[in-house]
């Protein structure tokens, strides 16, 4: 089988860190857990960056710390992952999706505006697939309007707009280190923000309330990403720029590949280096993306949908009713492809090609 990702690891040069962990018995805390936030906040050019166990639970965070509740609308890209909406709608808040652009998979500016009322708190941007195309200009909106921006950057780790890497431009970015990053730990997350007040809180909020001394000045939570966990993240992220250049030029040679026979590719912006989270073709209108994803699980190559709309998922729809029609039509003819280090682009394009002829 041809996986969709192989995670960037090797066991032989985490052995001895993993072994010095465990006998030292600092599975928390320790080492580690300290390093790798101060690499993300290097590496991003953020102020400051904290982990958590998730993106899901960064992205509650940052949402708690704007006092979101019931009454409050998020306006939220309706082409991502449900977890995006999820915890909006946890907290009681509304989430109100924007449409997307066919070409980017990203929230437009026009829906943004369509969508803003006296109840929007903040708008939540997220990078579709790891491509933060038209942030800017999003960040410029909410600014002009005195509204929070949230990007989920769950799979962005390692893009940029301009020479501004992700996680350095909205006011709250939220990361995701799952197996199918490009930097996982296994299971973890993280918050990057520039605004000191903020960091002041997320700093006792992720230490169940306690401050630098000690001292429980709020309740808080435990949304620590553990000492082994924390290592894989440190592993990884030196190589970062390095596998971004490896899948740029895999995603290209499936773009030579695949453009001549109707498959159209997600687009990036001219400001915008995309790291290629996931390599995602709009298949071309006479063919079925459900039956070319099972025509190739047969030939032994893994595929998935690009990624859900969320008003269209059940509970969405029965709850607001609100379907936007290009976040449908992407989920409906969007596919992911295998990419990651040696994967044969050749042979999945020649298995593609094979079921177009069929």
């Amino acid at each position: 089988m041809i996986q969709l990702i192989k995670p960037y690891l090797d066991y032989q040069e985490l052995e001895p860190q993993f072994a010095k962990i465990i006998n030292s018995g600092m599975l928390t805390k320790g080492e580690y857990s300290k390093r790798f936030p101060e690499m993300l906040k290097n590496y991003t050019g953020a102020a400051s960056a904290f982990l958590t166990t998730s993106a899901t639970t960064a992205l509650t965070m940052s949402l708690k710390l704007l006092d979101v509740g019931p009454g409050d609308e998020i306006i939220v890209s309706d082409f991502s992952f449900p977890a995006s909406s999820n915890v909006i709608e946890d907290l009681g808040a509304t989430p109100v999706f924007a449409d997307v652009s066919l070409d980017t998979y990203n929230m437009t500016l026009d829906s943004v505006k369509a969508n803003l009322s006296e109840k929007t708190k903040a708008v939540m941007f997220v990078d579709a697939l790891g491509n933060p195309s038209g942030l800017l200009d999003i960040a410029e909106f909410c600014k002009e309007h005195n509204l929070v921006l949230i990007e989920d950057a769950a799979c962005a780790i390692g893009s940029r707009v301009g020479e501004t890497k992700v996680g350095n431009i909205a006011d709250l970015t939220c990361f995701s280190f799952h197996p199918r990053k490009l930097l996982t730990c296994g299971e973890g997350g993280a918050i990057t923000t520039n605004n000191p007040k903020y960091a002041e809180v997320l700093s006792y909020k992720l230490n169940h309330g306690a401050n630098a001394d000690g001292e429980f000045v709020s309740f808080g939570y435990n949304y620590r990403m553990p000492e082994l966990a924390c290592c894989l993240g440190c592993s990884q992220l030196p190589r970062i720029d390095d596998i971004v250049v490896q899948r740029r030029a895999q995603a290209r040679q499936y773009a030579e590949l695949l453009e001549p026979l109707g498959y159209i590719a997600q687009r990036a912006d001219d400001l915008t280096y995309h790291n290629m989270q996931s390599v995602v073709f709009m298949v071309p209108e006479d063919v079925s993306r459900d039956g070319l994803c099972k025509w190739l699980a047969e030939q032994g190559v893994e595929s998935t949908i690009g990624t859900y709309c969320l008003s269209a998922t059940a509970y969405y729809k029965a709850k607001y009713n609100n379907v936007q029609p290009n976040a449908l039509y992407l989920q409906r003819n969007t596919i992911t492809l295998p990419c990651y280090e040696n994967v044969s682009v050749d042979e999945v394009c020649e298995k593609i090609a094979s079921y177009r002829a069929s």
